[in-house]
């Protein structure tokens, strides 16, 4: 993992003028593929926020392999969470650092904490980690018996119940937000992707 780390600011999504609607996300639990929705959130500060109420919340893919230092933005529905971020650098195919949350401070202390840990997963709540499992190893494998993999797996799922997680594997769910080859919509490093077009969304 050679990304640099990150602020909240890295997350910012600016608002444009004149657009109401913003492409968003939208998972289904069990299923890797995603669909496309539209929604109108929030603006705060001439930016676009998350909006937790509507189980809209923000997601980023941050480029981990030190190459250009991207930042892909968008919106994701369907997690739940209600507060606080969850990261892992779990990522198919790239395995690049996605991030899902409900506020850009809590991601960018989820991203920190992998950074730190050379890959693995988070979840942040309130700007601590509330559990985490360390991967090492090009950030994809632990050296841990799997015991104690086992263990802090649990903890990680309970963590995301914690902050309102409505779905049973969200950390499988979002290994496959950045996989941009089975559709409909999912999100890169570079950006929001349309697998149907084969092209990036605006």
């Amino acid at each position: 993992v050679k990304a640099k780390p990150v602020t909240a600011d890295a997350f910012r999504v600016e608002a444009r003028a004149g657009r109401n609607q913003t492409p968003v996300i939208a998972i289904k639990p069990g299923l890797i593929i995603t669909f496309r929705e539209d929604a109108a959130l929030p603006v705060l500060d001439q930016c676009l926020q998350a909006d937790p109420e509507a189980d809209i919340l923000k997601a980023a893919v941050v480029e981990r392999h030190g190459r250009n230092g991207n930042i892909g933005k968008g919106f994701v529905r369907g997690i739940g969470l209600k507060r606080g971020a969850i990261a892992s650098s779990i990522g198919h195919d790239c395995h690049n650092i996605t991030v899902v949350g409900a506020t850009d401070a809590d991601m960018a202390v989820a991203v920190n904490r992998l950074i730190e840990m050379g890959g693995g997963m988070a979840v942040a709540d309130n700007g601590v980690i509330t559990a985490e499992l360390a991967l090492p190893l090009a950030g994809l494998m632990s050296l841990e018996p799997f015991e104690t993999v086992t263990h802090a797996l649990h903890q990680l799922r309970e963590a995301t119940r914690d902050i309102g997680c409505t779905i049973p594997e969200p950390f499988l769910q979002v290994a496959f937000l950045a996989l941009p080859v089975i559709p409909h919509l999912k999100l890169t490093d570079m950006g929001l992707f349309d697998v149907d077009r084969f092209g990036f969304v605006e």
